[in-house]
């Protein structure tokens, strides 16, 4: 079972930044896609922010311009740089993790909680 740990949420005000990071328990290299997703109060889960192995990278249009997703290989760690947060940034941010083909699997960390004032 991969384990995924989230840290680095907290309370900022809005124009603030925040570094989330979400460390793996395996290699980084014998995972495909690495995202993660946010859910607010009474709304569903939707993706943030994801990144392959090659480093391809897609963001939600909500924060384009504004977050940065990054892996360190060396670290088994990906990261999301937010800047220049707002109210509607407000959630839960989980990482998920996905290997495709055969064997393939999906693993979801805890979470972290993420909240900008206004």
């Amino acid at each position: 079972q991969v384990q995924l740990v989230e840290s680095g949420g907290g309370l900022v005000q809005a124009g603030g930044s925040l570094r989330l990071s979400c460390e793996t328990s395996i290699s980084i290299f014998s995972i495909d896609t690495m995202a993660w997703y946010r859910q607010a109060p009474g709304k569903l889960r939707e993706l943030v922010a994801a990144i392959t192995s090659y480093g391809s990278t897609n963001y939600t249009d909500s924060v384009k311009g504004r977050f940065t997703i990054s892996r360190d290989n060396a670290k088994n760690t990906m990261y999301l740089q937010m800047n220049r947060l707002k109210p509607e940034d407000t959630g839960v941010y989980y990482c998920i993790a996905d290997r495709w083909g055969v064997g393939a699997w999906s693993s979801w960390g805890p979470g972290t909680q993420v909240t900008v004032s206004s």
